[in-house]
């Protein structure tokens, strides 16, 4: 991974589904019932957020848990149900007025592919598609779910130092 683009990231975006959480979807007889969001990944989002580095949601699913959790942690922009996720991400740079060679992205499965194409450091999570892991510029060591977002934001923040 080339370092020195670390400190010109001003945007981060996330997958939800394999990205914040490990991938399962709990559906009960009424749809879906919940998601788990790790802990550290929220205190690393707080953390990327109070060093100035503005973070999204895209994901290709809508679900009522993640605009709770992303109100919970702050996160302002978020765009759920997005079939053409690398158009949903070049319609909020427009409205961000950001670049692409400033934003960083974390996701897991081949859906994404567009989308890492776009962004200067597309990061995969540990147990992403291979496709995924392959389009990469940095593969984390942990998995979707179990703090991957955490270690993109420690990257970020260390980065910036």
């Amino acid at each position: 991974m080339n370092t020195a683009i670390l400190p010109g990231i001003r945007l981060l975006v996330l997958d939800v589904d394999g990205v914040l959480t490990d991938g399962r979807l709990w559906f009960g007889p009424d749809g879906e019932l919940m998601k788990a969001f790790h802990v550290r990944d929220g205190v690393g989002i707080k953390a990327v957020l109070g060093a100035g580095i503005d973070v999204a949601i895209i994901s290709g699913r809508r679900s009522p848990a993640v605009e709770r959790r992303a109100l919970e942690l702050g996160i302002r922009h978020v765009r759920q149900g997005c079939e053409n996720k690398a158009q949903a991400l070049r319609d909020l740079l427009a409205e961000l007025g950001g670049a692409a060679d400033a934003t960083a992205c974390v996701v897991d499965d081949t859906p994404d592919l567009p989308m890492m194409a776009l962004v200067a450091l597309p990061v995969a999570v540990a147990d992403a598609h291979p496709d995924v892991i392959a389009a990469a510029g940095f593969v984390t060591t942990r998995p979707g779910g179990a703090g991957a977002v955490r270690e993109v934001c420690d990257l970020l923040i260390d980065g910036r130092a």
